[in-house]
């Protein structure tokens, strides 16, 4: 099971991801919008924004998250950690059920660039 640390340092490696990738993908990513991800396994919640094509982790807590972000997700770390290391494909994981993604229609027409 993936520690709070590595799915910490998974969102981090996301971002940098993100920050770093081609204009199609950076313009979903361009988003401005509040983001949570909480880690189904380890019952936290990482909380903060997805703004100017980076996730910027503000805050974590125990349990689910606390108010409802415009872009939610929940997974467990070790599929948080696989999908960043390029071993579990988002959208079949998506598409299976584990991980589950949350958020309005237009934000989701604009995150498909990403999946």
């Amino acid at each position: 099971m993936a520690t709070m640390a590595e799915c910490r340092s998974a969102l981090d490696t996301l971002s940098d991801n993100l920050a770093g990738a081609d204009s199609d993908v950076r313009g979903a990513a361009g988003l401005d919008r509040s983001l949570s991800c909480h880690i189904k396994d380890l019952d936290v919640t990482f909380t903060g924004r997805l703004e100017n094509g980076r996730i910027r982790v503000l805050d974590t807590y125990d349990g689910p998250p606390r108010e409802k972000a415009e872009i939610r997700l929940a997974m467990t770390g070790d599929d948080l950690v696989a999908m960043v290391a390029g071993e579990l494909n988002f959208a079949k994981a998506w598409a299976s059920g584990r991980v589950r993604l949350d958020a309005g229609f237009r934000d989701l027409l604009k995150l498909k660039s990403l999946l």
